[in-house]
């Protein structure tokens, strides 16, 4: 929201310094610094708001050691990571980018998930929470909107590494020796995969080796890969957090 606010001073009143907002990176390192304050002030405040509520962690008896000291740890923190998220993003980013309106679905999606598994465990009562089937069919659902979303959006593009021939050729054409290192942004199922050739893999090569002309169903492929990473990333934040709660930082590292 402040981006299209300063946008719009510099183009109407042309405002001193309204053009930094132009800049992703003054605009990152602003929300990383809002972020840091909501974080800081506020956390504390709604850790001790849920305290006075007894709203706290109920544990199930799984027999790992400390885990009974965990007993009474205020639950529904990731309220504080929500919204350490969201407004920085909602004052600073360009909100018709289609990767922050994916963020925004992720965060709230998720979030919901996550709320809806505190509620049941801390109100109910109920130690287990959320059903676990729930839960998948929750991310299953988010990764169906995230694949086709990233599939069948043309704001979905990726800048290849220009091809040698065609730098050749264009620089015969404009007399100059200044070689792009990248080509245009085009749409494209190329992923930066590890321990493959250049490390980019391309999803369609699954299904094209069969016949070319099935590379226009690559979706068959593409989508069930995004909802796997999706559950398995989500699930594998659970992992992480444990008795302990190391997601905090993890999901910090994530979000920067």
């Amino acid at each position: 929201m402040l981006y299209y606010l300063f946008q719009f001073l510099e183009d109407k009143y042309q405002f001193p310094g309204a053009q930094l907002f132009e800049y992703l990176s003054f605009r990152s390192a602003m929300a990383i610094l809002l972020s840091l304050l909501i974080s800081t002030i506020y956390g504390k405040r709604i850790i001790n708001y849920l305290q006075t509520k007894q709203i706290g962690e109920s544990v199930r008896e799984l027999g790992l050691q400390g885990q009974s000291e965990k007993a009474g740890t205020p639950t529904m923190g990731g309220i504080i990571i929500i919204i350490s998220t969201l407004i920085p993003v909602l004052l600073l980013a360009k909100l018709e980018n289609i990767y922050v309106i994916l963020l925004i679905i992720t965060t709230l999606w998720m979030g919901a998930i996550g709320f809806l598994d505190d509620y049941i465990k801390t109100f109910k009562k109920d130690k287990e929470g959320l059903p676990g089937k729930f839960k998948i069919i929750g991310q299953i659902g988010l990764g169906l909107i995230v694949g086709c979303i990233m599939y069948f959006n043309d704001g979905i593009t990726v800048k290849e590494k220009a091809n040698p021939k065609e730098v050749i050729s264009q620089e015969m054409m404009l007399g100059t020796n200044k070689l792009p290192e990248m080509g245009p942004e085009q749409k494209t199922l190329t992923t930066t995969i590890p321990f493959v050739k250049n490390n980019e893999f391309d999803y369609s090569r699954i299904i094209s080796w069969i016949n070319p002309d099935l590379a226009k169903y690559a979706w068959v492929i593409f989508i069930p890969i995004v909802i796997f990473i999706v559950t398995a990333v989500s699930n594998g934040a659970n992992l992480t957090d444990g008795i302990d709660g190391l997601a905090a930082g993890s999901s910090a590292i994530i979000v920067l």
